[in-house]
């Protein structure tokens, strides 16, 4: 019973905040006024490399988290085939 309760309001939450969004502007300063600099100088390449980066900082995490899974994973099955030789 427990159960569906804390489904039904993570699913109620997961609406709210879905329903509920706003478009957010934020920047770093230091960021906006470099493409504001770029812009006005004519330069196109600042945006693009900006965006690269910004998906490198993104990716880094869940790539370390996914090489830190992958071993834990790999000591798991090899601890669990040890222990019960027959799988």
């Amino acid at each position: 019973m427990y159960f569906h309760q804390k489904k039904w309001f993570v699913l109620a939450i997961v609406l709210v905040v879905c329903m509920a969004n706003e478009p957010v502007l934020s920047q770093c300063a230091m960021c906006k006024s470099n493409l504001e600099m770029a812009r006005t100088n004519g330069g196109t390449a600042v945006g693009n490399t900006l965006n690269n980066g910004i998906l490198y900082l993104l990716a880094l995490p869940y790539l370390i988290a996914g090489v830190f899974g992958v071993i834990y994973y790999r000591n798991y099955r090899l601890k669990k085939s040890k222990n019960n030789p027959s799988l």
